[in-house]
């Protein structure tokens, strides 16, 4: 059996305007999709992922929410931040960017954020499900 070959540009314009669709569809019936980008620092690589992220939810019509903090933000703040995200019904996605800074647990970060709004599929309840099939 031979290989095939993909068109990864192809499948990515599809995937994108179904989601475009879906979310037309959901803004029409009253709900804006909406996602909450956090972005911890000044890290070059995470600022390109998170762009490329907040571009995607512009050319979809979801609504990007961007919480960009420095890097010397305490645990605290991050954590109620997070809280605060959790409880918004106008926010249905949240993405924490990693990595976080070294002062910063990073997995109570992570535990934080609510399993039906964690956009990256990193809370222990979606990693767990996403392992047991």
């Amino acid at each position: 059996m031979g290989a095939t070959i993909i068109d990864g540009k192809a499948i990515a314009a599809q995937v994108r305007a179904e989601v475009a669709k879906a979310v037309a569809g959901l803004t029409a019936a009253g709900t804006v999709p909406g996602l909450a980008t956090v972005l911890v620092g000044d890290d070059p690589a995470s600022h390109v992922y998170v762009r490329s992220k907040r571009k995607a939810c512009a050319e979809a019509g979801i609504s990007a929410r961007d919480h960009d903090l420095e890097a010397s933000v305490a645990q605290g703040d991050l954590l109620a931040l997070i809280a605060e995200l959790n409880a918004d019904p106008a926010v249905h996605g949240i993405l924490v960017q990693l990595p976080l800074p070294a002062h910063i647990d990073e997995q109570r970060v992570l535990d934080a954020v609510d399993p039906g709004k964690d956009a990256d599929g990193f809370h222990p309840y979606n990693l767990g499900r996403l392992l047991s099939g």
